[in-house]
Parts: C-alpha cells; sequence; structure tokens
C-alpha cells in the first residue's frame, strides 16, 4: 500500500537528540536532556532535510508487526503514546533511543547520531495528520567554513551530519493505528541487513495488490533464471539477452485481472525446478519481510511492467554476480559488453569496457 504524502505544510514540533553507541564495544547512549525546540527560520531547511528521503516512489508501505499483540510491540506503544501526548515526546523519544541501543549489539553496527522528531501537517491522502521521524546518522563528513574574526577572514574545519548521506531512517504516519500506522523505512548499505527494519522498528510491508503482484513477478524471473543451464554453448547466445523463459513466465499476467497461485504454477513455471526455486522464494520473503503469498489477488499491471523492465535490465549469472544495466545499455549491451570463454577456468566470462569510474 502507498500513500500519496504532502509535506508541503509540514513543520517539526520538537525533537529529541541521542548518541547511540554498540554496547558491545562498550559504547554508551546518550540522551537529550529536554526537547530541543526548532526556531522558525530553520523550519524550511530542516523539514527539507528530514523529510525529502521519504519522497521517494520506490518506498513500500509497512507497519508494525508483532506475533501476539501489537500492545506488546515497543515503537508502535511510543508512537501511539506521542501522537495521543505530544507533552510524551522527550519520556517515548528516549525510550526509542534506548531500545535502538540495546538492540545495536551486532558487531558490525555503527555507532552514531539518532533524531526523533514530531512533524505536523502532513496531508495523507485527503486528510492532515501527525508523523513520527527517525534519523540515524552513522557518519560525520569534515566541512569548511569562513568566518570573520578581529576584521580578517579565518577558513574553519568542523565535523558534521551530511544531509545527503543520513544512514537509516523512518516515518511513523499516524493512520491505520490500530492495525500497526502507516510506516516508511529507508536503509542505506546496512552492514546488518535486517537489524534496522526487523530488529529495532519491528516492521513488515503492506501485503496489497500491489505489492504481491510486484514480489510474485520479480520471483519468478529469479527463480526461472536459477534453474536455467548455464550458457555452455556459444550458438545460444549472449547472457544480456532477455531470458526467453522469464519472458514466458511473465507472459502468465498478461490480459489477466485475477492471480492463481495453483494456475500460475502450472502455466507460468512449468518446471518442476523453477516450481521448487519460486516456493524458495516465497518462504524467504515470508521470512525476511513477513509477507505471506495470498493464493488468490487482484493483479496490478503497473507492478508487473516494473518487473519486465527489471527482467531487462539485470544480468543475473549462475556464479552468483549480479550486473545492473541502465536503460541507454539494456537495447544495445555489445557496445560495452563481450562475452568470452575461458578455457583454463573452463567458465564464460563477461568483459566489460569503460571510459572513467562514475561518481
Amino acid at each position: 500500500m502507498n500513500i500519496k504524502l504532502d509535506f508541503s505544510e509540514a513543520a517539526i514540533e520538537g525533537l529529541v537528540l541521542a548518541k547511540v553507541g554498540n554496547p558491545s564495544r562498550e559504547e554508551a547512549l546518550q540522551t537529550s536532556k529536554q526537547v530541543f525546540e526548532v526556531e522558525e527560520a530553520d523550519q524550511e531547511t530542516l523539514c527539507n532535510i528530514f523529510l525529502r528521503p521519504f519522497k521517494s516512489f520506490n518506498l513500500v508501505g509497512q507497519k508494525f508487526h508483532h506475533h501476539s499483540s501489537l500492545d506488546q510491540h515497543e515503537v508502535n506503544s511510543c508512537a501511539a503514546a506521542i501522537f495521543d501526548d505530544p507533552a510524551k515526546l522527550l519520556e517515548k523519544g528516549c525510550a526509542l533511543a534506548t531500545r535502538l541501543h540495546t538492540k545495536s549489539t551486532h558487531p558490525n553496527i555503527k555507532s552514531g547520531d539518532l533524531c526523533i522528531s514530531r512533524i505536523t501537517g502532513v496531508k495523507a491522502g485527503e486528510e492532515t495528520v501527525d508523523a513520527i521521524c527517525i534519523l540515524k546518522s552513522e557518519s560525520m563528513t569534515p566541512f569548511l567554513s569562513i568566518t570573520a574574526r578581529e576584521g580578517d577572514l579565518q577558513l574553519n574545519t568542523e565535523q558534521g551530519i551530511n544531509p545527503e548521506k543520513i544512514d537509516k531512517g523512518c516515518l511513523i504516519v499516524n493512520q491505520f493505528g490500530r492495525k500497526g500506522f502507516y510506516v516508511l523505512t529507508f536503509d542505506r548499505g546496512s552492514s546488518e541487513s535486517r537489524f534496522w527494519v526487523r530488529d529495532f522498528l519491528g516492521v513488515i510491508a503492506i501485503p496489497d495488490n500491489s505489492l504481491l503482484s510486484k514480489k510474485v513477478a520479480e520471483m519468478a524471473v529469479t527463480a526461472v533464471a536459477e534453474t536455467k543451464a548455464p550458457h555452455d554453448d556459444a550458438d545460444e547466445g549472449p547472457p544480456w539477452e532477455v531470458n526467453e523463459a522469464a519472458k514466458e513466465a511473465l507472459s502468465y499476467f498478461d490480459n489477466k485481472k485475477q492471480f492463481s497461485l495453483a494456475e500460475f504454477e502450472e502455466q507460468a513455471l512449468r518446471t518442476p525446478e523453477a516450481k521448487a526455486a519460486f516456493k524458495e522464494k516465497c518462504k524467504q520473503l515470508e521470512e525476511e519481510s513477513g509477507v505471506a503469498l495470498k493464493e488468490d489477488f487482484d493483479i496490478s499491471p503497473k507492478d508487473v511492467s516494473k518487473a519486465k523492465k527489471l527482467m531487462k535490465s539485470i544480468m543475473r549469472l549462475d556464479s552468483g554476480v549480479e550486473i545492473r544495466l541502465k536503460p541507454k545499455v539494456v537495447n544495445n549491451p555489445e557496445k560495452v559488453l563481450e562475452k568470452g570463454y575461458d578455457e583454463e577456468k573452463k567458465m564464460n566470462y563477461i568483459k566489460v569496457f569503460f571510459n572513467r569510474e562514475s561518481d
């Protein structure tokens, strides 16, 4: 589920700040002693920094989830308390920082600065609601400033948070509170991949028709590609050509409004290997994101189309390597890619040509 959010009238009504270390390295937790109030002159700048990551159309709607009851979900309870009584922002914000600290024991989890803010004036669909924004930055960036001092100019060097490189974020929107709120998250290259969304936040994707259509199509392409025999013969063509078996699998969705799992397995996957691989992908999806595939659901054509584009833009090789192609390369990969065969290793290889590395 994706709700259209408008932040044009949003304002930050208080910040709780924290420095969160890793307990396994005996790094401490330090939290605010009072709520930091944002001055009017800084509102536009800070709102833009805090909320810009959540304007992406690629973020999937999520919700808080607990195996027994949402009443037992700590982050959900803290959010509900702040929405009910804004005066609890400091108390519950510090509780959230404490929870993050206790969950940060994996050796790869970095210490960082935490900002928890209450946001007002967020338009969700036709309704104006409050939201809670949680951001964590794990790296400091050096920057320079020139200041006037004693009639002359002076160059200063300092360390600070780069707004473009905030590592992790969460936006809790005050909608669907009884079902776990509407939540958006991002994590830019976590070293412990599921720590932020699973261990700290405890959210799962909202399994609507859009998400299910997208995931089924993507898993079908991956399952068929993984079970297809490697290119042993040069006559079979280069591996960046559209996988015909995967293309056939996705053709199941053409002119269909309703998805049937049993029908899909018979008509699209066909081989026992592809069916087994698809079932394994479904199992992984449920374990990692809490989304269980339904037997039947309404198909979302636009999300199937995205999967078809993905099929053309990613080369999946049997060695576990994936190469992502930009649109301008997809239709004419021979200009920058060359296929060959290494007699010594008895393996195919791909040579990539380029002029310089991109930033």
